[in-house]
This record gives C-alpha cells, structure tokens and sequence, in this order.
C-alpha cells in the first residue's frame, strides 16, 4: 500500500507540473509539494494511535464537522459553489472532512447492531447520510454529494444488511430520479445534456460539452507512450484545460505517458482498492473492518468518477482524483483515511465480543 500511494502521489505531481507548463495560471507544483509534505506526518499520526481510540469518538467527531458545511454555505462562491471557507493562508474545504467523520459516525453505529438487518432499520443510517449528504448539495457540490451514498451501501453490506432490502432501496431512489432532476440546478442539468449530446472529432464546442470534449481531446494527444517519449508538442491551445491540475489531471497524467501511462495509473489504483479489501476481509473486529469498507469504497467511488468524467462516461462534476489532484484538503484527509486503512491493517485482531458479523440460523 505505501509503494502504491508513493506511486501515484509521484503521478500526480507529474501530471500538475505538466499542467503548470502548458496551461495558463499559477503554478500549483511547489504548493503541492509542500502539502505532501504535511501529509506525511499526518499519515504517521494515524498509524501510531490505535484505530480503536476512534471507536467512542465517531458520533463527536461526525457532530463537530457538520457545523463547517454550515459555515462555507456563508462563504463568497467560487466557481459558482460555496465549498471552501478562506482562512487566509489555507482553503479548507469541509466536505473533505466530513466525508472521513462521516464513516466513523456510520461504524459505530452498525458495528454492534442488528437492526439494520430490518426494512425499518435503515432508516436510521440513511437519516445520518442525508445530513452531510443535502448540506454539501446547496453549496452546490453535485461530487462530494454523490460519494456518500455508495459508501452508506457498502458499509450497510459489510455490516450484515440484507440484500433485497438495499435493492428495494435502490428501486425507490430509481423511481424519485425524476424529482431529483427537477431540484437540480440548470447548470448540474446541462453537464448531464452534455454527456448525452457529445461527438468526438470537430471542433470545440460550447458550454459544458467544451469541458469532455477537451478533457478526451488532451488523452488523445498522448497516444500510446505518450508526447515525453515521442517529443511531440504541440502549440498551448491545444493543451488547454480547465482545471488541469484539480479534476483533470489524469487527463495530463495521460497526455504525458499515453496509454500506457493511463492504463498503469489505474492499475495502481486497483491494487491499492484490492489491498484495502484484503484488509478488510481479514478484520474481525466489527469497527475497523466497517471503516476499511467506507474508506476503500469512498476513494474507490471517487477515482472512478473522476476517470469515466474525463473520457466521457459520467458527467463532469467537481470531484478531484485522490492522491494525485491539487488540493491540500483533499490531500491530507486522503493521507489521514490510508493511515486510518494501514493502521486497521496492523491490527486485525477480535476483541472480547461475540463473533461479529454472523447472524442466527435462518435469519440471513
């Protein structure tokens, strides 16, 4: 796991200083630099202190941080949301740490219960999703809102929940999609037009239909080995990226080393997701392996996101890659989750309960 996040830690400074030299803006590189340094000890802290302080503390640290998504909602907008409260020096972007609380908050709350193997029992856990989950939707940050929910779903299943009852839950969320629509805002609304309507080839269109077209254009330029092995480059224009070293830099990441490049970055994202699986599967202590699942389903969610936007399989929605985008929040709580990960890992062991996770005869 650490060789995997060094990896795309290293992927992603490449892809914002490429980013840095062929787009127009500041250069971000030596700012991230120093927030991989911050991370650092960051990922130590939650190594050395044993995951199992967390478990009292997942209500009081889910309770401190809802009042931060309260706060940005009185911040000046910035790129049409309020996700960021200015401190001056730092833009903490709460939604960052609400996510990470949020699975504290969820762990202990099904770690010990069986209620939720019940049709009414969801409720419950579904009521504390929909807290974070409508506080970051009016910023309005359509990303970070769609991450929680498979997250409450992968955890709800890992904890024992029944399968038919969470597809029951699925079919009426299906079946509200329609209400959904019409809450959206006009510009959420035509990000999803614009994944429908795309044609590749052309040239650039308006609106939001520029962003995917872009984004697939810069992949393109990379071919198979990439513009650093065949030397080739263009002039700027055709480098030019909206947020390059945020939610696109697996699009420079790919420009940079081609196919090649692109397919190998997943594959080490794969293997990290697969690491953190096997971590869970082999903890029998109810609260860690209920954290490893939200951790390594709320990046896994992220990534994929993050990727299929760029080349024109899901809409393009305000979400950033983990590990490897611009961002100090989203860097350092990414690094606070992998120790939180790693540290589940270290100590997989039973405490004196009864065996957690299996369910009387017949009640599966």
């Amino acid at each position: 796991m650490v060789l995997c996040v060094v990896a795309l830690v290293a992927l992603g400074l490449a892809g914002i200083q490429r980013a840095d030299f062929t787009n127009d803006g500041p250069d971000v590189f030596s700012k991230q630099v120093t927030w991989v340094l911050v991370a650092l000890p960051v990922v130590l802290v939650t190594l050395s202190i044993p995951y199992r302080f967390w478990k009292p503390l997942g209500y009081v640290a889910f309770g401190c941080s809802l009042p931060l998504l309260i706060v940005v909602l009185f911040m000046a907008k910035r790129g049409g949301a309020r996700c960021w409260i200015q401190l001056g020096f730092f833009d903490l972007q709460p939604s960052e740490i609400v996510k990470l609380t949020f699975i504290l908050a969820l762990a202990q709350y099904l770690m010990y219960r069986e209620n939720h193997r019940r049709l009414g029992g969801l409720v419950a856990p579904f009521l504390i999703t929909a807290v974070p989950l409508v506080l970051i939707l009016i910023e309005p940050d359509l990303g970070s809102a769609m991450l929680f929910v498979p997250v409450l779903f992968a955890m709800l299943f890992a904890a024992g929940a029944r399968t038919r009852h969470l597809l029951c839950v699925v079919l009426l969320g299906m079946s509200l999609s329609p209400l959904f629509w019409t809450k959206m805002s006009a510009e959420q609304k035509s990000r999803v037009v614009a994944l429908f309507t795309q044609v590749d080839g052309g040239p650039n269109p308006n609106g939001d239909r520029w962003h995917q077209h872009q984004s697939k254009f810069v992949i393109a330029l990379g071919g198979t080995t990439g513009s650093d092995a065949s030397g080739r480059l263009l002039d700027d224009d055709a480098y030019r990226l909206f947020a390059a070293q945020t939610d696109f830099v697996f699009c420079m990441v790919a420009e940079r080393w081609g196919l090649l490049g692109g397919v190998a970055t997943l594959a080490i994202y794969l293997t990290l997701f697969a690491k953190g699986l096997m971590i869970a599967n082999a903890t029998r202590e109810p609260f860690g392996r209920l954290v490893a699942v939200g951790i390594v389903t709320l990046l896994a969610t992220q990534t994929v996101i993050n990727t299929a936007m760029t080349v024109g399989l899901l809409p393009v929605v305000g979400i950033t890659l983990p590990l490897m985008s611009y961002g100090g929040s989203s860097l350092i709580m990414t690094a606070a989750a992998l120790g939180l990960l790693m540290n589940v890992g270290m100590r997989p062991g039973y405490e004196m309960t009864p065996d957690p996770f299996r369910f009387e005869p017949g009640t599966v």
